[in-house]
């Protein structure tokens, strides 16, 4: 396999390998997590862990059969405290099957972010009063064989 050639960096950083320059993409998490509330001031403090115990020793298994691990928020209560506290949008899951929910919602591994693209369209539409469906394409009027005969 050959090597890939060396990259510059439009911030004057050295050359690198790779999608992004390791010094600003170290730079940008850093900016992110210090953006980012404390888990504490998201909610996870000492009365999560009594409540997160008491969950998961009444409901020990995850849907996969697995030992349940992680006390998940079905919908994420993104800072709603009601919704952060309400047990019925709680469900018990492993740490594989939880982690593949965070990738697939939140995205990561090259997965976009749900929320993002797709729901332009959506929102386009609903703007017409159009009914927008992003699982069957629409159809075409004439097909290109109809357009030669």
């Amino acid at each position: 396999m050959p090597w890939a050639a060396p990259r510059h960096c439009a911030a004057g950083h050295p050359p690198f390998t790779g999608a992004r320059c390791p010094i600003c993409a170290a730079a940008s998490k850093a900016a992110a997590e210090a953006r980012r509330p404390s888990a504490n001031e998201r909610g996870y403090t000492g009365k999560w862990a009594t409540a997160r115990a008491e969950f998961l020793k009444l409901n020990p298994l995850c849907s996969c059969g697995a030992a349940a691990t992680v006390v998940d928020h079905v919908i994420p209560h993104k800072g709603d405290q009601k919704l952060f506290w309400q047990r019925s949008n709680w469900q018990p899951m492993c740490k594989p099957c939880h982690d593949r929910k965070t990738v697939r919602e939140d995205g990561g591994f090259g997965n976009p972010v749900k929320g993002r693209g797709g729901d332009r369209i959506r929102r386009a539409g609903a703007e017409t009063g159009a009914l927008v469906s992003r699982a069957t394409p629409p159809k075409m009027a004439l097909s290109k064989w109809d357009f030669w005969s």
